[in-house]
């Protein structure tokens, strides 16, 4: 039974820096100071830092380039009442990011502000020219742009003819030049020496409210009162976990497990979360829902839900977004099943290093969604595209060690827009450019990978024995390593050998369950494996069956059921033992 990924395993850290932690700590578990200690860990300070983080550790907002500017410029404009536009993009991190702002700005200090979401079909991505016409039409003579804007030198410029200022607040890469608005905040600009550059766009956002509200010498308190947007934020973007990211979702984690906002509560007791909320809660459970107004109507109904007052109106508000993400996944689904059949007798296909799929029907909702699925299934550099407004426009995802943003920086030749990160982006081409398009940027694919296996890597952190798990394990230790995300992420195990000690049940068609114990006599703890039965049913029932020894990768889970609290291995990867 061969293992569908590449194992790389975590080099084991020093014994005597493992044993002095220890000591330091006044605790023995080794597994765990492994842990610790791998991941830069080394001292009673660090731990105190990393696992109770402080308000303290957070930068000064005015280190951030432009932000004096910013608080001025909105300083002056909630002295004259003028009328504010939040604007901000359509996904998780843009919605949350301007109920933040919008919150603060209208709701606490009472300011004269209305938000504008772009409509994702008919605007698109970031700051549209029927947007800055809202405004105009409107009398606005101030914009704040969250989670966009860092390429929006045309329509800032309309805006500075027609008497609308700008203030953009971003996170993605800027061009070589910026535009020309009464202040750019985004850590990323080269010019800016802000010392964390890791920020969502709701982070900026929150920045700017926090410059402000220190340089008019207000309280903090009502701001923090929305760190449980910004834990939203910075779950669904994927951002590092480290630095002010950890700190932000840690409280912000805190504050949904405790009092959240009416909105994001209903949708953490509808999915019959409980404290201690953890990313993954929010990721699977927030996210998608928010996300799915933008992606099936308009993103106007999640900031309606998370600006809910009271927990009666966020359940009539959010019913309609829940019912928005059931058809997301009716449609999710029959794209991915319809893109994984292109693979079938099509030997470009299935050689390449890359994948550029389209089709005009496609939900250009979802193409975002179905990208990394298909990503996950081929392990290649991704592209879905679908057709809108005569422009192929589309979403990639990427895989490790290859910057798909500066790809489409090598195509810009043959593209009309693009923008994004090093994993993931957004693109609109002409469709007679479209098989130049796939031509070029699979060689560049073959180039940027020529060294890197067609296997993901699955990263292992340490091997532990069955026997050293335990509720105790779980709940006093690893629980403290959360939050969990990139540059933090959850734990890895490995184990091996073990044998199963029932055969492999599957479940719902396609996920496995399956016993495994120090022998094969033993109850055995259980694994469960979701989407792995086409890969490993026939393997593990010859593994039960000869009573084989195998390996597994996974991470540490508790399931809870009728109040018992068991145990639960969530498989990673399967191996036989050799």
């Amino acid at each position: 039974m061969e293992p569908k990924k590449n194992w790389v395993y975590v080099p084991a850290p020093p014994a005597a820096e493992v044993e002095a932690l220890g000591e330091a700590l006044g605790l023995k578990n080794p597994h765990f100071l492994s842990l610790l200690v791998s991941r830069g860990i080394k001292t009673y300070q660090a731990v105190k830092d990393f696992m109770v983080p402080e308000e303290t550790q957070l930068h000064d907002p005015f280190l951030m380039k432009d932000m004096d500017k910013a608080v001025e410029r909105l300083s002056q404009a909630l002295e004259s009442g003028e009328k504010i536009l939040i604007y901000g993009d359509y996904d998780v991190d843009g919605t949350t990011a301007v109920t933040l702002v919008y919150s603060y700005l209208a709701g606490i200090l009472g300011a004269d502000c209305d938000y504008y979401i772009p409509d994702r079909y008919a605007e698109g991505y970031g700051v549209s020219q029927a947007g800055i016409q809202y405004a105009k039409d409107n009398d606005y003579t101030l914009i704040i742009s969250l989670d966009c804007g860092i390429k929006a030198h045309e329509r800032v410029a309309w805006c500075n003819e027609n008497g609308i200022d700008f203030i953009i607040c971003d996170h993605h890469l800027p061009e070589a030049t910026i535009p020309d608005a009464v202040a750019v905040l985004d850590p990323k600009r080269k010019d800016c020496p802000y010392p964390f550059k890791e920020l969502t766009g709701a982070g900026v956002g929150f920045k700017l409210m926090m410059a402000f509200a220190l340089a008019n010498e207000l309280e903090l308190d009502p701001l923090w009162e929305s760190v449980d947007l910004l834990a939203c934020s910075i779950a669904a973007d994927i951002v590092p976990m480290n630095g002010e990211n950890r700190v932000l979702a840690y409280f912000g984690l805190a504050k949904l497990g405790m009092n959240p906002c009416p909105g994001l509560g209903y949708l953490l007791k509808k999915a019959k979360k409980k404290a201690p909320i953890q990313i993954s809660d929010i990721v699977f459970s927030i996210s998608p829902i928010i996300n799915a107004a933008g992606r099936m109507d308009h993103a106007h109904g999640a900031v309606k839900l998370m600006l809910a007052a009271d927990d009666q109106e966020a359940e009539a508000l959010a019913e309609a977004v829940i019912q928005q993400n059931v058809e997301r996944r009716v449609v999710e689904k029959e794209i991915v099943a319809q893109a994984l059949a292109m693979f079938e007798g099509n030997a470009f296909l299935l050689s390449a290093r890359s994948t550029v799929l389209f089709h005009s029907s496609w939900h250009k909702g979802v193409v975002g969604i179905v990208a990394s699925k298909i990503q996950d299934q081929y392990f290649r550099p991704t592209i879905i595209l679908t057709e809108s407004h005569g422009q192929l426009v589309g979403s990639a995802r990427s895989v490790r060690g290859f910057d798909v943003h500066h790809a489409l920086e090598e195509c810009a030749d043959l593209l009309e827009q693009f923008g994004g990160h090093t994993h993931a982006a957004g693109l609109h081409l002409k469709p007679e450019n479209l098989q130049a398009f796939i031509e070029k940027f699979e060689q560049i694919a073959q180039e940027g990978l020529a060294n890197i296996s067609p296997k993901a890597d699955l990263p292992v952190d340490i091997q532990i024995p069955l026997e050293a798990l335990n509720l105790n394990f779980y709940d006093k230790l690893l629980v403290r390593l959360s939050p969990y995300g990139p540059g933090n992420m959850l734990p890895n195990f490995v184990s091996g050998p073990v044998f199963l000690t029932k055969s492999p049940f599957v479940m719902k068609e396609e996920h496995l369950k399956i016993y495994v114990g120090t022998t094969p006599d033993e109850r055995g703890i259980e694994v469960v494996g979701f989407g792995m039965k086409a890969d490993f049913y026939e393997g593990l029932s010859v593994a039960y069956e000869q009573r084989l020894p195998i390996k597994l990768v996974y991470h540490l889970e508790v399931n809870e059921y009728l109040g018992n609290r068991t145990l639960q291995l969530r498989a990673l990867d399967f191996a036989s033992f050799i």
